[in-house]
């Protein structure tokens, strides 16, 4: 690590993310918008160097531009459903 790179304060959280995505072995609607909010986090960040390449390592094995993902997540956002609570309640998360 360069004495100008920065550690993120998320760091430990989204690698534990992109763990879980990799070893679920598909991409489906959840990882693809929990990869392009990370891909977004990290985009131009200085530092977390190992994260900005895990991030581009798992584009490359589901064969995705960060373009197309960001396509794809935008039609699922769109529908209003992947970040609400499955246990019957409609509110969406709170992010502030």
């Amino acid at each position: 690590m360069s004495q100008l790179d920065q550690r993120h304060p998320q760091e430990s959280r989204d690698q534990r993310i992109i763990d879980m995505i990799r070893q679920d072995g598909q991409l489906s609607d959840y990882n693809k918008v929990e990869l392009a909010r990370l891909l977004i986090r990290y985009q131009n960040f200085p530092g977390a160097r190992q994260i900005q390449t895990e991030l581009q390592g798992l584009l490359t094995q589901y064969q995705l531009t960060e373009a197309e993902l960001f396509a794809q997540t935008r039609a699922i956002h769109a529908t209003g459903q992947i970040y609400r609570r499955s246990k019957g309640g409609d509110e969406p998360q709170d992010w502030s």
